[in-house]
């Protein structure tokens, strides 16, 4: 069971955060094997595709990467209130995925 009470999005990349709001000493084998559920279910998926669709639609793509670090959590209110990540942490991740 993994445990991700928050995510957001950086770029066209979704962010899923273990250890929030209580911290977790296993945070980063929880991101581990979420990522590695993560894979396996696309490759399900896309053989589900191919086989209902055709090959050309089983042309998916996952990209994942497993950052760890400090972040702070919270509510921006506005026309759209929305939960925001902020920290030296999220930053990182977001220069990892823009490259």
């Amino acid at each position: 069971i993994f445990l991700f009470r928050w995510y957001t999005c950086t770029g066209d990349c979704y962010v899923a955060v273990s250890g929030l709001p209580d911290p977790r000493k296993d945070h980063a084998i929880t991101m581990a094997r979420f990522a590695r559920d993560c894979i396996a279910e696309h490759i399900n998926l896309s053989k589900q595709l191919e086989l209902t669709l055709g090959p050309e639609t089983g042309d998916l793509r996952i990209r994942i990467g497993l950052h760890s670090g400090p972040i702070t959590a919270g509510v921006l209110r506005g026309e759209r209130s929305r939960f925001q990540l902020f920290g030296d942490t999220v930053n990182t991740a977001a220069r990892l995925e823009s490259s």
